[in-house]
């Protein structure tokens, strides 16, 4: 079979979220395939995502966005278009990788506030910092 990618796709193994829905949808991820044309993801269960997705990639504090190309049982194929612009009409670049960030952070003090309330309501002394 021939290749059809436009670049090689370099192995990886890292942790992602899939944003779709305009926000208010979104799926951890691990992204198997890398690459500046395109992506191969595993959900841990079959998904049904939309045709147009927003992938965040924490550990290179990015955002992209990415069109599916196929799909087959827990996997994702992901082609990122160069000029391509969000659902909702506004341009996608540096608003879209803030707010996964902000995202990211809200995350990250909701685990804090409940590790917190888990403290104080099982007697322990709490050092906040």
């Amino acid at each position: 079979m021939a290749e059809r990618r436009q670049s090689v796709r370099q192995k990886s193994f890292l942790r992602g979220c899939v944003y779709f829905n305009k926000r208010r949808g979104a799926l951890d991820c691990l992204i198997r395939d890398f690459s500046e044309h395109g992506a191969r993801i595993i959900f841990s269960e079959t998904v049904s995502v939309p045709d147009l997705v927003d992938l965040y990639i924490p550990h290179k504090e990015q955002t992209v966005r990415a069109r599916v190309q196929w799909r087959c049982g827990d996997e994702i194929g992901l082609a990122f278009p160069d000029a391509l612009r969000a659902a909702d009409g506004t341009a996608d670049g540096e608003l879209a990788l803030r707010v996964a960030r902000l995202e990211s952070e809200i995350t990250a003090l909701r685990k804090l506030v409940k590790k917190l309330r888990a403290e104080i309501a099982s007697g322990e002394d709490v050092d906040v910092a």
